[in-house]
């Protein structure tokens, strides 16, 4: 399938249906009142991110996408059907801007995110709805509100974990196919890649990046030569950049220190924020040369550059060395990863504060000091029968015993 990454669309939603003036028309019933239904709404057109999408080929060749309108309202107070909805499918990545102003609208980067690119009119209002007890018989009604129209233009930008930066022909396409599945087209002509290409490297069971490869650099790549200025927007997500160096070239008149430094120019020149990004140095077809050639390249690559990166030394089309770069990288990306929260356990913590009364964090009881329990009136520390008829004697007065207190009356037969 070609890969395409830019597309320029028009979206129209649909206009909302009108409401309507209808009264009721029954026999037997005189003076029936107003029965006319609201208009539909007009169907809105969404975006959808989907991760089965790599291109935005479909929006290369239809370019207008238009919902229908809402039904108006009609009487017994029907209402109208909505216009349906126009979903489309893009790829993870895409970055939608209004053309007319330049302003980015949306941006796709989970898969399942779906967003409104022209929401749907407004159904109008029909004449049961504007009935009061001065106006028994209103004739207005409103029109269906019109939807929103907008020209937009799509950008996809990979999402990728690492890139690849390079001359044409230094090993991009040769690294990736060693390291993972993808296998991109390899000759030995320059621009041999003309899109980028995805690889997700496996370190072992659930430990994975990708990685893109673009097409290669030449100089004046961020005035447009070449091919890669087109692709350089899809490195402005990865988090690390592998500039691969061929320390080999077939031509005698090439020097490595000077295409490195073509690379790192046409850098700074097309994004400030990309040339900032964390570096790698990888010396590729080391298996062509004899280690002590391999060190004083190296050597000099470093000292030319004033680089003060990580180097590897690899060579790409034999594995050597390609492994304990992967590792390298994978664990550059974990120390990039924000450490999961944590929600400590209160009952394991000695330090958490005790409630008043009861039990305490970790569920201990507490004793309550008796004086204030006395003083709020309850029997902290006595027997349940006791406190009881401490209770029943405190409220109940003695009026079996002829001597209670405040009674100066005697006894029954005593008196005459």
């Amino acid at each position: 399938m070609k890969f395409i990454d830019e597309a320029r669309i028009e979206v129209m939603a649909g206009n909302g249906g009108n409401g309507a003036a209808s009264f009721r028309r029954e026999k037997f019933i005189p003076f029936g009142g107003p029965d006319g239904g609201d208009g539909g709404r007009g169907g809105s057109i969404l975006a959808e991110a989907d991760r089965n999408i790599n291109t935005l080929i479909d929006f290369r060749y239809t370019r207008k996408y238009q919902a229908r309108r809402g039904e108006n309202g009609r009487g017994s107070d029907q209402y109208g059907k909505g216009g349906d909805d126009i979903l489309l499918r893009m790829p993870v990545g895409t970055q939608i801007y209004d053309e007319d102003s330049g302003e980015l609208l949306f941006d796709l980067t989970t898969h399942g995110e779906r967003v409104v690119l022209a929401k749907g009119g407004d159904g109008g209002l029909g004449n049961l709805h504007f009935k009061s007890s001065t106006n028994r018989a209103p004739r207005k009604s409103t029109p269906g509100w019109p939807g929103e129209e907008r020209r937009l233009k799509l950008e996809l930008k990979v999402l990728a974990d690492v890139g690849l930066l390079g001359m044409p022909n230094a090993g991009k396409s040769t690294f990736i196919s060693q390291v993972s599945n993808a296998r991109p087209k390899v000759a030995d002509y320059p621009f041999t890649t003309l899109h980028p290409n995805l690889g997700v490297v496996r370190i072992d069971e659930g430990r994975s990046f990708v990685v893109a490869d673009v097409p290669g650099l030449i100089g004046g790549a961020a005035e447009g030569a070449g091919l890669g200025h087109r692709f350089l927007r899809h490195l402005q997500r990865t988090r690390l950049l592998l500039h691969l160096v061929d320390i080999f070239p077939f031509d005698p008149d090439r020097d490595v220190v000077d295409e490195a430094r073509t690379i790192i120019d046409e850098l700074r020149k097309y994004d400030p924020a990309l040339y900032e990004k964390p570096r790698w140095l990888v010396l590729n077809k080391v298996d062509m040369m004899a280690p002590d050639q391999v060190a004083e390249v190296r050597e000099r690559l470093v000292q030319a550059l004033d680089w003060q990166g990580p180097v590897f030394e690899i060579s790409a089309i034999a594995g050597q060395g390609c492994r304990e770069l992967c590792y390298a990288i994978w664990d550059y990306l974990e120390s990039l990863r924000p450490p999961e929260a944590v929600d400590p356990d209160v009952r394991f913590d000695r330090d958490a504060e005790v409630p008043d009364g009861g039990a305490d964090a970790r569920g201990r009881d507490v004793d309550v000091p008796i004086g204030d329990a006395e003083a709020q009136g309850s029997n902290v520390g006595a027997p349940e029968g006791d406190s009881e008829a401490r209770g029943r004697n405190a409220e109940t007065p003695n009026v079996l015993s002829g001597n209670a207190e405040g009674t100066d009356r005697a006894p029954a037969h005593d008196r005459v």
